[in-house]
C-alpha cells in the first residue's frame, strides 16, 4: 500500500508539471470532458471502493478546491471525518476474545437462575451459584452474574438507604461531579480533558487538557477550581468521581479540606455519575464528532467556545429549557418573530436571539 501511495503521488506530480505547458483552452475542454465522464460513471456506480492510498490522495487534493466544489465530490467533509473516526476506532479497539467451549448456557438453566433470584431477593449471584452447585449444576459464577445482568436483575442484594437517583435528586444543589474524557487528534495523539459539572445548575467547568494526566497535574487543577469557586465552594458538600488512579489522595485532600466529601462510584457503573457522562456524550455529538482536532491549543480553543455556549445559551430539559447561567426571558409577544443568528466555531453551532 505504501508503494501504491508513492506511485499515485508521483503520477499526480508529473501530471501537474505537464499542465504547465498546456493552454487554458485545452485545459477547459478536458475539464468538460472529464465532468461528463464522471456524470456517466456516477449513474452506474453507487458506491465506489477506495483504498487507503486513494483516500489519502483525495483528502490532500480536495483542500485545493473551493467550498462549492468540495460538496460535489464523492469525498465530502463528512466522509473525511468518518475516516478519522474509523482510524481511531481501529487503533484503540481491543481484540475480541474467542470464547472457549462453544456451547451456550441452556435456556432451562437460565430460567432456573432467574427463578432462584426471584424467589430469594436477598441472594446475590454467589449465593445462587452455590445453590446450583449443591444441586449438581456446573457453571461459572460469572455466568450467573451475566444471566442476571441481561435480565435486568440486581445480582447483589439491595442495600438499605436511598437509591442513587433518590440521593442525587435530594442533594443536587450540593453536588459536584468530575470525570475525564479523551480526544484523538488528526495525528493520532491522545489528549485527556478534565472537567467538573454542577448537578443543580448543569454548569460546566473546564479544568484542563493534557497529554499526560499525572496525579500532580490533576491535583493542581483541583486547586485552581477551588480558587475559581471562591466563596461558592461552601455551597457544595459532595464530589462524585470514579475510581481512576489519576484521582490521587492529594486530589481528594483539596476537596476534603473545604468540607467536601468524596463519593466514589461503584466499579463499572457509569450511571452513578450520569450527569458527567451525559455531558461527555453531548460534547461528542454536538462538537467533537463533527470537527477534526489538530493539537492541544486547537482543542482548548474549541472546548472553551463550546463550554461558553453550553453555560450561557444551550437549553436544558432539567432546567425547564433554561441555560445554566441564563434564566428564561419573559414570554415574547404573539407577533412575527425577528431573530438574529450568531455563529460559533465557524458556523458549527448557531445561537439565536430575539431582535428588540
Amino acid at each position: 500500500m505504501a508503494v501504491r501511495l508513492l506511485y499515485l503521488l508521483f503520477r499526480h506530480l508529473m501530471a501537474w508539471l505537464g499542465l504547465l505547458a498546456r493552454s487554458s483552452r485545452s485545459k477547459n475542454a478536458e475539464i468538460l470532458v472529464l465532468r461528463h465522464e464522471v456524470a456517466v460513471l456516477r449513474r452506474q456506480v453507487q458506491r465506489p471502493r477506495l483504498s487507503w492510498a486513494d483516500r489519502a490522495v483525495f483528502a490532500a487534493l480536495t483542500r485545493l478546491l473551493s467550498q462549492a466544489c468540495r460538496l460535489q465530490r464523492i469525498i465530502t467533509p463528512a466522509t473525511v471525518l468518518r475516516w478519522h473516526r474509523d482510524l481511531v476506532a481501529r487503533r484503540w479497539a481491543q481484540p475480541r476474545r474467542r470464547r472457549i467451549g462453544g456451547r451456550s448456557t441452556a435456556s432451562e438453566l437460565r430460567r432456573l437462575v432467574l427463578r432462584l433470584a426471584g424467589e430469594n431477593p436477598t441472594w446475590g449471584y454467589r449465593r445462587i451459584h452455590g445453590e446450583l452447585a449443591s444441586l449438581g449444576y456446573q457453571l461459572a459464577p460469572s455466568t450467573v452474574w451475566s444471566i442476571l445482568k441481561r435480565a435486568g436483575v440486581d445480582p447483589a442484594p439491595r442495600r438499605s438507604g436511598p437509591t442513587w437517583r433518590q440521593f442525587l435528586a435530594a442533594q443536587a444543589h450540593s453536588i459536584l461531579a468530575t470525570d475525564f474524557f479523551c480526544v484523538d487528534t488528526v495525528l493520532q495523539h491522545r489528549l485527556y480533558v478534565l472537567f467538573v459539572v454542577e448537578h443543580a445548575t448543569r454548569r460546566v467547568h473546564l479544568l484542563g487538557i493534557t497529554a499526560n494526566p499525572t496525579g500532580a497535574w490533576v491535583a493542581q487543577q483541583a486547586r485552581n477550581l477551588m480558587m475559581d469557586l471562591g466563596d461558592r465552594a461552601a455551597e457544595f458538600t459532595f464530589l462524585i468521581r470514579d475510581r481512576d488512579t489519576k484521582f490521587t489522595t492529594v486530589f481528594d485532600t483539596v476537596f476534603t479540606s473545604e468540607a467536601i466529601r468524596i463519593l466514589r462510584t461503584p466499579v463499572r457503573a457509569p450511571r452513578a455519575n450520569a450527569i458527567a457522562e451525559r455531558w461527555i456524550g453531548t460534547v461528542r455529538r454536538e462538537l467533537l464528532d463533527r470537527i477534526l482536532i489538530v493539537n492541544r491549543r486547537h482543542l482548548e480553543h474549541v472546548l472553551a467556545e463550546y463550554v461558553a455556549h453550553f453555560n450561557d445559551h444551550r437549553p436544558h430539559r432539567a432546567l425547564h429549557q433554561a441555560a445554566p447561567l441564563r434564566p428564561l426571558p419573559s414570554p415574547a409577544p404573539p407577533s412575527d418573530p425577528h431573530l438574529r443568528r450568531r455563529d460559533r466555531l465557524g458556523g458549527l453551532i448557531h445561537e439565536y436571539a430575539q431582535v428588540a
